[in-house]
């Protein structure tokens, strides 16, 4: 995680309300994703003050190529309806300690709905049961906070199955063998991130079912600073001089991980699978930095999440036809995937 949307948290809340006029005009989600003008919404009428819905969208680290890439849909979504976008998180740091007081912001001017990543799935608890409180719909997207029941609903990647794949493009790129150990380590951004969680735990089962000889020494936190993740993987290369793999459980780890090895001249010596199809990781999977990415699909959960709560708002809060759990399939890229599979599954910025 960390590209460029590089607008203070301020500015950006002067600028990143979406309206438009026209309502069932149909907009490719590679549309711009930061157009604006601004909107206030005073109350909890699902309406903003010009008449118009008002979804807040709030997630951990908007500067991620992650999250761009999930503004593209969620901008497009909102331009397509006819409504309000306001898209704010912290800049770059993602941790309950930054998003907390931009959630509790956002519920202060009384949106018609949020939409929101948390961070952690009990810190962001009380901001999601706060929200229920007022009668605002939610829908979580990506990660999850601990009870979702009262969501409208939750949006995400199979998490389980990207780790398991992972495991299986880490075991290929070190050409495993039964009865040889392979030290790995594992980059993480938080210990309590549900997407990070999942994949980890995709990871294990894997290993225990397929790979016995695959040895995990150790797991770091980044916060999803890609220079934090950069230091843990320098760290790692002088504690485990027989280190064979690396699995970074999401982009700015993926990032970080990829340039210390290109550092130390270690590329295709230590096995490098990533997450998240940011372009510049993809340009480092086709020069071989990286055996594998494990490309999400940002972009279509940010429009699926503004379409479920339009619906449900313009249709007198019906459930009808709005699924509780969704889970998008992740998809493996290696180096020799067709270059148009690439540019499919790369996230895009605009």
């Amino acid at each position: 995680m960390g590209h460029r949307l590089t607008t203070s948290r301020l500015g950006r809340r002067s600028v990143a309300v979406l309206a438009v006029a026209s309502v069932g005009v149909l907009a490719a989600c590679s549309s711009s994703s930061s157009g604006s003008s601004t909107s206030s919404s005073t109350s909890p009428s699902a309406k903003g003050s010009s008449g118009k819905i008002t979804i807040a969208f709030n997630m951990g680290a908007e500067a991620d190529p992650f999250f761009i890439a999930m503004n593209v849909g969620a901008a497009a979504e909102a331009k397509k309806l006819g409504v309000n976008l306001i898209w704010q998180g912290d800049p770059s740091v993602y941790s309950p300690a930054t998003q907390i007081p931009i959630a509790d912001q956002l519920l202060a001017e009384h949106p018609s709905a949020l939409v929101i990543a948390p961070t952690d799935p009990a810190a962001l608890q009380p901001v999601v049961n706060q929200a229920l409180a007022q009668g605002i719909p939610v829908v979580n997207v990506d990660t999850h906070v601990n009870d979702i029941s009262k969501v409208l609903s939750f949006i995400t990647g199979n998490n389980q199955q990207g780790g398991a794949v992972a495991a299986d493009a880490m075991a290929k790129a070190m050409h495993y063998q039964s009865g040889h150990s392979y030290q790995v380590v594992v980059g993480m951004s938080s210990p309590t991130t549900t997407t990070n969680v999942a994949r980890l735990a995709g990871f294990k089962a894997e290993i225990a079912k397929k790979y016995p000889g695959i040895k995990i020494m150790s797991v770091a936190y980044s916060e999803s600073v890609a220079a934090t993740a950069n230091a843990n993987v320098n760290n790692w290369l002088t504690k485990y001089p027989n280190l064979k793999g690396i699995f970074a459980i999401d982009g700015t780890n993926a990032t970080g991980a990829a340039a210390a090895l290109q550092a130390h001249g270690l590329v295709g010596k230590i096995a490098l699978v990533g997450y998240d199809a940011y372009a510049t990781n993809v340009a480092l999977l086709q020069q071989h930095v990286f055996a594998a990415l494990i490309a999400q699909q940002p972009t279509l959960e940010g429009q699926m999440a503004i379409a479920d709560i339009v619906k449900y708002l313009r249709s007198g809060k019906s459930k009808a036809g709005i699924q509780h759990l969704v889970t998008l399939p992740n998809i493996v890229l290696t180096p020799s995937t067709p270059a148009s599979v690439l540019a499919k599954y790369t996230y895009p910025t605009a």
